[in-house]
């Protein structure tokens, strides 16, 4: 599914609560506790976690920061899967990958080829109930999702409102 243009505004709209910068830290002890899963969208956010000792049972990146190259942080002991998605698309190999993490022992990163930011949308859908979703919000701070059943609809139909790619494209 592709992101068109008429809706880029709205998709950076916080699917969750978003944390300042400056109370990430102290927030998200409060966030994480009890939570079904952590999963991150962004090197970033995987990054900061990390170094504050939390390891993300999901970890989406793409080795990019504001579309310029990073180094990814360092995986761990994280089983690494793969796959390309294109800017501005949730392709079907993105969201299988998701969905086969789910059920996989953590930790677990999916390393994009391309960007992934909209990965958030699948993410969201395949969590469990209670899982925390986080992603940066560039120049703003992180956003914190608690997965549900009403997160789960929201970003259901963000992506059915998505244009149809051609099949490499198209979230399953």
């Amino acid at each position: 599914m592709r992101l068109p243009e008429s809706m880029r505004d709205a998709a950076r709209a916080p699917l969750g609560e978003l944390i300042p910068d400056g109370d990430v830290d102290g927030r998200l002890a409060m966030l994480l506790r009890g939570a079904a899963r952590i999963i991150t969208v962004g090197d970033r956010t995987t990054e900061r976690l990390l170094s504050m000792g939390a390891v993300p049972s999901l970890q989406i990146v793409d080795g990019l920061e504001r579309r310029s190259a990073r180094a990814a942080p360092d995986p761990g002991g994280a089983h690494v899967l793969r796959v390309d998605n294109p800017a501005a698309h949730v392709t079907r190999g993105a969201a299988d990958a998701i969905r086969r993490a789910m059920g996989m022992e953590p930790p677990v990163r999916i390393h994009v080829t391309g960007e992934e930011d909209l990965l958030v949308i699948p993410a969201c859908i395949h969590a469990p109930d209670g899982a925390v979703v986080l992603y940066g919000q560039p120049g703003e701070g992180m956003v914190a999702v608690t997965v549900g059943p009403q997160v789960r609809n929201k970003t259901a139909a963000l992506l059915a409102s998505m244009e149809e790619g051609d099949d490499e494209t198209v979230a399953g």
